[in-house]
């Protein structure tokens, strides 16, 4: 299990290739990858905020969590921190599990838990000003069916 916060950008293919490698006895990889998102096309940059220690601390109380429930071989959370620009990558889930049904779940629940629980604070910075992004109503929901 392999946990990074970061300021720096990563390197989807390599990080991919480099799980998929490392895994033994598992039948299945599962990836995601999300990107800062430009609604409107009016975003200069997006910054995100952490406390170190915390942020870390929480995302590996989230990683154990899957680990147990669907018995995975291995999962890797990459998340970044600072000033993205639209398009940049802001964080990667990978998970392995013996079959694809776990596999998928696992990422889903990591993707959905960082998403509404791992503390980031997220600032949208345009060209009229800054706001922080709110937590969203479907984002607490999706929780729901964990």
């Amino acid at each position: 299990m392999r946990l990074s916060v970061q300021s720096d950008v990563f390197d989807l293919g390599a990080e991919a290739n480099a799980f998929a490698a490392a895994q033994t006895g598992a039948g299945a990889v599962v990836t995601f990858t999300g990107i800062v998102r430009d609604n409107g096309g009016t975003l200069s940059a997006m910054e995100i905020e952490h406390y170190p220690g915390m942020t870390e601390k929480a995302i590996a109380a989230i990683m154990d969590q899957a680990m147990a429930r669907w018995s995975l071989a291995d999962a890797l959370v990459i998340h970044r921190h600072g000033r993205l620009a639209a398009n940049d990558p802001i964080m990667m889930v990978a998970t392995a599990a013996r079959h694809r049904a776990d596999a998928f779940a696992a990422a889903e629940f990591l993707m959905d838990y960082l998403k509404s629980r791992a503390p980031f604070w997220k600032k949208e910075i345009r060209a009229d000003g800054a706001e922080w992004v709110a937590a969203r109503d479907e984002d607490e929901a999706a929780l729901s069916r964990w």
